[in-house]
């Protein structure tokens, strides 16, 4: 005969043979995939963890969005301004999620670089501070500017600004001290003291719930190691 008949069971072999080296080709791609991968992200992941003195990182800047360059003065205001810090990732003991590492993965490969030097502005107890709610994640650019990489958690609370300006400096704690003991002293019942509703006994009672505000205070800022904003927002210590 011309032509040789197809033995069906052969071309199955076959099919099955070429699918199966097809099958392994891919899944040793796919390996090879994650295993480059494994190694990017533990470089990244390493860079994160360690102190690392580099100020400068070589950004391809045709190449950069002009909306997530920020200068530190901008950074130091709304770090005074919420009692924020801004300090090195090594000391931040939040979970850094996994979107933040393919943003950096993906910048290196933009800007042909490896970044380092990361900084993040988070509230204190984000970090792990040594002794003397809405993380974002700074890459340095040099000249005091730093580059937003990925923003990450809740937003802050809408009046946390509000309740951290009796931080911001000595004048702010004052008055917000005695604006809260007169407004306590107008609470306490009339005659509860003195049968009598006068003003020296408004005074006096001023007076004494003043101090007694004024210890608290006290108590709270040096017995705790507390200290005004401007202080502390780039501080590594607890006790700053």
């Amino acid at each position: 005969m011309l032509f040789q008949k197809t033995n069906l069971l052969e071309k199955l072999h076959l099919e099955r043979e070429k699918q199966r080296k097809s099958g392994e080709n891919v899944l040793k791609e796919v390996q090879r995939i994650f295993a480059n991968l494994d190694k990017i992200y533990s470089r990244i992941d390493r860079n994160l963890s360690e102190l690392d003195t580099l100020k400068v990182n070589s950004f391809d800047f045709d190449s950069l969005d002009s909306e997530r360059i920020f200068h530190i003065d901008q950074i130091k205001k709304v770090c005074i301004d919420y009692r924020l810090r801004f300090l090195d990732s090594k000391y931040f003991k939040g979970e850094i999620p996994s979107e933040a590492y393919s943003k950096i993965r993906e910048l290196e490969k933009t800007h042909t670089t490896e970044l380092k030097g990361f900084k993040i502005i988070a509230p204190s107890r984000l970090f792990k501070l040594e002794d003397k709610d809405d993380p974002l994640l700074f890459a340095p650019m040099g000249n005091g500017y730093f580059y937003l990489i990925h923003k990450w958690g809740n937003d802050l609370h809408p009046l946390r600004k509000l309740m951290m300006w009796p931080f911001k400096n000595v004048g702010n704690l004052i008055f917000v001290i005695i604006l809260l003991s007169y407004v306590t002293t107008l609470l306490i019942p009339n005659g509860l003291f003195s049968k009598s509703n006068s003003v020296a006994e408004f005074g006096i009672l001023f007076f004494f719930t003043f101090k007694s505000i004024v210890a608290v205070a006290i108590f709270y800022g040096f017995a705790l190691g507390k200290n005004f904003s401007p202080a502390i927002w780039n501080s590594k210590y607890y006790n700053a």
